[in-house]
Protein backbone atom coordinates (compact mmCIF):
# COMPACT_ATOMS: atom_id res chain seq x y z
CA UNK A 1 0.00 0.00 0.00
CA UNK A 2 1.15 3.72 -0.55
CA UNK A 3 1.15 6.08 2.46
CA UNK A 4 -1.64 7.85 1.13
CA UNK A 5 -3.77 4.48 0.63
CA UNK A 6 -2.62 3.88 4.13
CA UNK A 7 -3.65 6.96 5.79
CA UNK A 8 -7.20 6.84 3.86
CA UNK A 9 -7.59 4.10 5.77
CA UNK A 10 -6.46 5.64 9.06
CA UNK A 11 -9.24 8.22 7.96
CA UNK A 12 -11.53 5.85 7.80
CA UNK A 13 -10.51 4.03 11.23
CA UNK A 14 -10.83 7.20 12.85
CA UNK A 15 -14.24 7.56 11.72
CA UNK A 16 -15.41 4.22 12.83
CA UNK A 17 -13.44 5.18 16.50
CA UNK A 18 -15.78 8.40 16.58
CA UNK A 19 -18.82 6.61 16.18
CA UNK A 20 -17.55 3.96 18.41
CA UNK A 21 -17.10 6.61 20.66
CA UNK A 22 -20.06 8.59 20.53
CA UNK A 23 -21.97 5.48 21.32
CA UNK A 24 -19.90 4.96 24.62
CA UNK A 25 -20.58 8.67 25.69
CA UNK A 26 -24.57 7.89 24.51
CA UNK A 27 -23.96 5.03 27.60
CA UNK A 28 -22.10 7.14 29.58
CA UNK A 29 -25.46 9.27 29.62
CA UNK A 30 -27.19 6.74 30.61
CA UNK A 31 -25.12 5.09 33.35
CA UNK A 32 -25.11 9.22 34.87
CA UNK A 33 -28.94 9.14 34.57
CA UNK A 34 -29.25 5.64 36.54
CA UNK A 35 -26.14 6.84 39.23
CA UNK A 36 -28.59 9.76 39.64
CA UNK A 37 -31.58 8.21 40.49
CA UNK A 38 -29.73 5.81 42.66
CA UNK A 39 -28.23 7.89 44.50
CA UNK A 40 -24.54 6.97 43.87
CA UNK A 41 -21.52 8.31 43.10
CA UNK A 42 -19.97 9.38 39.64
CA UNK A 43 -16.37 8.26 40.54
CA UNK A 44 -16.50 4.36 40.91
CA UNK A 45 -12.89 3.42 41.28
CA UNK A 46 -13.45 -0.35 41.33
CA UNK A 47 -15.38 -0.06 37.86
CA UNK A 48 -12.58 2.05 36.10
CA UNK A 49 -10.01 -0.78 37.27
CA UNK A 50 -12.45 -3.92 35.80
CA UNK A 51 -12.08 -1.59 32.83
CA UNK A 52 -8.49 -0.43 32.58
CA UNK A 53 -8.07 -4.31 33.36
CA UNK A 54 -9.96 -5.53 30.55
CA UNK A 55 -8.36 -3.26 27.77
CA UNK A 56 -5.03 -4.35 28.63
CA UNK A 57 -5.79 -8.15 28.67
CA UNK A 58 -8.04 -7.34 25.36
CA UNK A 59 -4.75 -5.57 23.51
CA UNK A 60 -2.92 -8.03 24.09
CA UNK A 61 -4.88 -11.05 23.04
CA UNK A 62 -5.69 -9.08 19.74
CA UNK A 63 -1.63 -8.64 19.62
CA UNK A 64 -1.67 -4.82 19.52
CA UNK A 65 1.32 -3.12 18.76
CA UNK A 66 0.07 -0.61 21.69
CA UNK A 67 1.30 -1.80 24.48
CA UNK A 68 -0.45 -2.74 27.48
CA UNK A 69 0.18 0.60 29.13
CA UNK A 70 -0.32 3.28 25.89
CA UNK A 71 -4.02 1.43 25.73
CA UNK A 72 -4.60 1.94 29.40
CA UNK A 73 -3.41 5.62 29.08
CA UNK A 74 -5.89 5.77 25.91
CA UNK A 75 -8.31 4.40 28.18
CA UNK A 76 -7.87 6.38 30.81
CA UNK A 77 -8.92 9.53 28.89
CA UNK A 78 -11.96 7.95 27.53
CA UNK A 79 -13.19 7.12 30.71
CA UNK A 80 -12.15 10.71 31.94
CA UNK A 81 -14.32 12.29 29.53
CA UNK A 82 -16.92 9.23 30.26
CA UNK A 83 -16.86 10.97 34.02
CA UNK A 84 -17.13 14.35 33.18
CA UNK A 85 -20.72 13.70 31.03
CA UNK A 86 -21.45 11.45 33.96
CA UNK A 87 -21.16 14.69 35.96
CA UNK A 88 -23.00 16.82 33.74
CA UNK A 89 -25.49 14.83 33.38
CA UNK A 90 -26.34 14.85 37.31
CA UNK A 91 -25.43 18.33 37.19
CA UNK A 92 -28.06 19.11 34.85
CA UNK A 93 -30.62 16.96 36.17
CA UNK A 94 -30.25 18.56 39.86
CA UNK A 95 -30.09 22.05 38.07
CA UNK A 96 -33.74 20.88 36.31
CA UNK A 97 -34.84 19.34 39.21
CA UNK A 98 -34.44 22.69 41.33
CA UNK A 99 -36.04 24.52 38.68
CA UNK A 100 -38.94 22.48 38.59
CA UNK A 101 -39.18 22.47 42.19
CA UNK A 102 -38.94 26.80 42.67
CA UNK A 103 -41.65 26.36 39.50
CA UNK A 104 -43.77 24.17 41.66
CA UNK A 105 -43.32 26.75 44.66
CA UNK A 106 -44.39 29.82 42.62
CA UNK A 107 -47.69 28.06 41.53
CA UNK A 108 -48.60 27.57 45.01
CA UNK A 109 -47.81 31.14 45.98
CA UNK A 110 -50.58 32.52 43.60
Amino acid sequence: MTIDELRQRIDQLDEQLVELLSERAHCALEIGKLKQSLGLEVYQPERESQVLDHVRVHGKHTGSPLEGDAIVRVFERIIDEARRIERATAHNSARLRDATARQAGEGEDR
